[in-house]
């Protein structure tokens, strides 16, 4: 008879390879974490066929805007680790502040309880924050915020009887998550396919892809005037009455940093006032200095109900998110037994709470947020280079955060199929730059681009070396293609 003492022991016994060499006091081969990391790991977002002919690749450790794989090679990090890692690599003093705290109190929950460093972050942010946000809701990722504030945002206007209420809008081609309520919060049709049925009542607003807009309209302005009154529009075809929220990230990330003029947030935040419809602002990405302010709110001038970050908060070093409102929102929760029946465990973690405070210690200390500012004009320029190649269609963003649009033709703006699409971004570009010492984002969730977001820690000398190595790939795949 087998018992469960029977299986622990066995369990013993048989040990795995990587864990009895750590025990050993062994160092773990390549070829053990190769192959333990085929046999077991189940990446994210990942295409896992080719890992049959191929290795993994395996990253070991960071510094500044670099970091290395398993076999000594040094990559440029393009993208600061998903968009997030703003302060760079390797700041041990963040590693020495979550010791700290860990040594002091490891883990409480913010169910009923606070503890100092949760308090201490919540006022240090919201004192960086646009408009009149008041109240923090912290969580662990900007994907469980999104959810956070449709989830609020609905209890909210049955608390003051308005019960039907509960739709939201949001732009097409627009990231906002990958749990069920984040995920149709999205606008990306192919990443919603394999999940269906999502949960109802979310509805698409045009984004404002410039690039693709100015033959039918006579200026970026009054394209910008046409793509907010959709929202109006999308509003009055649904009923004001039943609407409760849009979301949109000022600069959106998907489909390849669309940006804005500041008449376009002014009149998303008319609408919203006209029809008592929540505005948030999805910072997750565009938050703390990426486009050279703390907030990209502050920049564009808009003034949101809600407000989402996450990533750069921490510079990544510890997971964290948080949803900022205004008092209006916690107000009827003020009262009563009325109680927001929603959280999150490891959300406003101690350990994630001071890593944060030291890390915006970093950020004031050294400036970052106005290194951005300074040299947002230069980033520009030197990426502005490379419109010279057939390839490259269009470069946009602000701060530092750019995308590259990819085309076959630059005067006919034509861009390429999903087979070609296939070859130019995953066949070839994405591997080639990361042979050649970039890690960036190639991406075809709209039409194909290769996004830039580096540490907010670098200047001139860097932007030049990024350039060198994107013209260098992409004149490559402009050759694949026969581009002249």
């Amino acid at each position: 008879m087998v018992t469960k003492e029977s299986k622990a022991t066995a369990a013993a016994d048989r040990g795995t390879p990587l864990t009895d060499a750590r025990k050993a006091g062994r160092e773990a081969t390549p070829e053990m974490l190769q192959q333990a990391a085929k046999d077991n790991l189940f990446l994210h977002f990942t295409r896992h066929s080719p890992f049959e002919t191929m290795d993994m690749p395996i990253i070991t450790k960071a510094e500044g805007h670099h970091f290395w794989d398993i076999n000594g090679k040094k990559y440029f990090d393009g993208i600061s680790s998903l968009f997030a890692v703003n302060a760079g690599h390797g700041r041990a003093r963040l590693a020495e502040a979550a010791a700290k705290q860990m040594k002091q109190l490891d883990f409480f929950p913010i169910w009923s309880h606070a503890h100092p460093s949760a308090i201490e972050l919540a006022e240090r942010v919201l004192s960086y924050a646009p408009g009149d946000l008041s109240r923090v809701f912290f969580t662990t990722g900007g994907g469980e915020a999104n959810e956070t504030a449709w989830k609020l945002a609905k209890q909210y206007f049955k608390m003051q009887g308005k019960p039907m209420k509960h739709k939201v809008l949001t732009r097409s081609v627009a990231y906002h998550g990958t749990s069920h309520g984040a995920l149709s919060l999205t606008g990306i049709p192919s990443m919603k396919k394999m999940f269906e049925p999502l949960v109802p009542s979310t509805f698409r607003v045009p984004n404002t892809n410039w690039y693709r807009a100015q033959d039918d309209f006579e200026n970026e302005e009054a394209f910008a005037l046409w793509a907010a009154n959709r929202i109006e529009e999308m509003i009055l075809f649904e009923d004001p009455d039943t609407v409760a929220a849009f979301f949109m990230e000022p600069v959106q990330n998907s489909g390849g940093c669309f940006t804005a003029p500041k008449s376009y947030y002014k009149r998303v935040r008319e609408i919203c006032d006209k029809y008592d419809v929540l505005l948030v602002a999805d910072e997750t990405i565009d938050g703390f200095g990426r486009i050279g302010t703390m907030f990209a709110s502050a920049f564009y001038g808009l003034e949101p109900d809600m407000l989402v970050c996450a990533k750069g908060i921490t510079s990544a070093y510890a997971p964290l998110g948080a949803l900022l409102m205004t008092e209006r929102l916690f107000e009827p929760f003020k009262h009563g037994t009325n109680i927001f029946s929603h959280g999150y465990t490891f959300a406003g973690h101690p350990v994630s709470c001071a890593v944060a405070l030291e890390n915006l210690d970093i950020f004031d200390e050294e400036d970052l947020v106005g290194n951005v500012a300074r040299n947002a004009g230069a980033f520009k320029k030197t990426l502005e280079k490379l419109k010279d190649l057939p390839i490259v269609g269009d470069v946009r963003g602000e701060g530092y955060f750019y995308a590259i649009e990819l085309v076959r033709d630059k005067d006919t703006r034509e861009t390429f199929n999903d087979e070609e699409s296939e070859k130019l971004l995953r066949q070839f570009l994405s591997h080639h730059m990361y042979e050649n010492g970039l890690y960036c984002r190639s991406d075809d969730r709209g039409d194909p681009v290769v996004q830039l977001a580096p540490p907010l820690t670098i200047g001139q000398a860097e932007f030049d070396e990024l350039e060198q190595t994107l013209r260098h790939s992409l004149s490559l795949a402009g050759e694949l293609f026969d581009l002249m």
